[in-house]
């Protein structure tokens, strides 16, 4: 009985030590990613003053990338990659919201994570890291660029950003991966308004980026 004993908790920490991240291991996730913008409004300026409208960005959901580098089973950076996020851009006006414009952006982020010993097949982890977004295919809608509206700009970000996850490892190849972090993104919005008027707006995105992905390990 002892013997059996021995033999089965021998082979359970095998087991364990299997599907443990080893120094070296890469594991590559993919599935989707929904950035959700801070709900919060932007005051919009016409030559530097209050023009009493106010902007929001839309949330949107695209294919989400990560590349995950172990350097022993509790260290790891990991890259955050996505095919381009689109967001609408709204504007609020006594109480009406119209579509405003619309722009993409690619928020490339990398991040050191740490694991938490577990013994189990549910990998838990934290990590923080830095994110620089970069916008671009600025546009206002058809309405508002025949209304004057044109020259939209929005600025790169750079910042930081903090997550919480978890792995559950199928097998010791295949894994499944949920995880939510906060992302520090700010732009400053410039336009132009029938060719004179200066437009702008200080926009704190902000977003939480949430994400259910498949892994595979290396």
């Amino acid at each position: 009985m002892k013997k059996t004993l021995l033999t089965i908790a021998l082979l359970s920490s095998l087991s364990t030590a299997a599907f443990a991240n080893q120094a070296g291991d890469i594991l590559i996730r993919g599935g989707a990613t929904m950035v959700s913008p801070d709900s919060g409004k932007s005051t919009v300026l016409l030559s530097g003053a209050d023009s009493g409208l106010e902007l929001s960005v839309g949330d949107d959901t695209q294919l989400g990338l990560n590349f995950v580098y172990f350097f022993d089973s509790n260290w790891a950076v990991e890259l955050l990659a996505a095919t381009p996020f689109d967001h609408d851009i709204e504007l609020h006006a006594d109480g009406a919201t119209t579509l405003l414009a619309d722009t993409k952006q690619l928020p490339p982020t990398l991040s050191v994570l740490y694991y938490f010993d577990t013994s189990s097949a549910l990998k838990p982890y934290v990590g923080a890291g830095i994110n620089y977004t970069v916008f671009f295919d600025n546009s206002f809608t058809s309405t508002y660029s025949e209304a004057g509206f044109s020259d939209l700009e929005l600025d790169n970000s750079f910042g930081y950003s903090v997550q919480v996850g978890a792995d559950y490892e199928i097998d010791k190849n295949w894994s499944v991966n949920v995880s939510a972090r906060y992302i520090d993104i700010s732009t400053d919005a410039s336009f132009a308004v029938s060719g004179d008027n200066i437009g702008s707006a200080s926009v704190d995105v902000n977003p939480m980026v949430y994400s259910v992905m498949l892994g595979y390990t290396f």
